[in-house]
């Protein structure tokens, strides 16, 4: 019993070699230029295995460059960011996140006196049943617009009174020079 590969798909037809070759020559995408010159051996005839060797890729890849390149021409190589993980928090609980940012807690329902991010978490859960971390929740809320902001704390006996007469108020130490002086005339 033998083993049979299927047949290549194979190229579409309105590209020749050369016309391949022009525009690796012209991009400024160099994965897109290899992936053209290795198509550009397939149409002068040579193996997917030398087209392979020239993109420095294996045969599965050159055949998923071949069907890139059928649905979508020379744009269909492009270098592309992959697309990554779609986010947990949609518009909708972004949107009751800013109003609760907005609103701030109750301290009587929410138990907290000012928002943390731990707190977000929690009634993001609450409400939505969606686990989120600090760190990504913060960097939500922060491309959102919103900044942490914090009061600077003071004590409950300082006296403003007592810290203005603390102040030194004497002169300058510094004076500019008699050589400075007479260069400035």
């Amino acid at each position: 019993m033998g083993f049979a590969m299927a047949a290549p798909i194979a190229l579409r037809g309105d590209y020749t070699a050369s016309d391949l070759r022009s525009l690796a020559r012209r991009t400024r995408d160099a994965g897109q230029a290899r992936r053209l010159l290795a198509l550009a051996v397939i149409l002068d005839g040579g193996s997917r295995s030398d087209a392979a060797r020239v993109g420095d890729v294996g045969l599965q890849t050159i055949r998923d460059w071949v069907l890139q390149f059928n649905a979508d021409g020379p744009s269909g190589l492009l270098t592309g960011t992959p697309p990554g993980r779609s986010p947990r928090l949609g518009a909708e609980h972004r949107a009751a996140l800013a109003r609760w940012v907005e609103d701030g807690p109750l301290p009587a329902v929410d138990g907290v006196v000012r928002w943390r991010l731990a707190d977000l978490a929690q009634r993001l859960f609450e409400e939505f049943r969606i686990v989120i971390g600090e760190t990504a929740l913060g960097r939500t809320l922060r491309q959102m617009g919103y900044r942490k902001l914090s009061a600077r704390p003071r004590h409950h006996a300082q006296d403003p009174a007592a810290a203005a007469a603390f102040k030194k108020t004497s002169r300058p130490t510094w004076r500019r020079s008699p050589r400075a002086i007479r260069a400035s005339r």
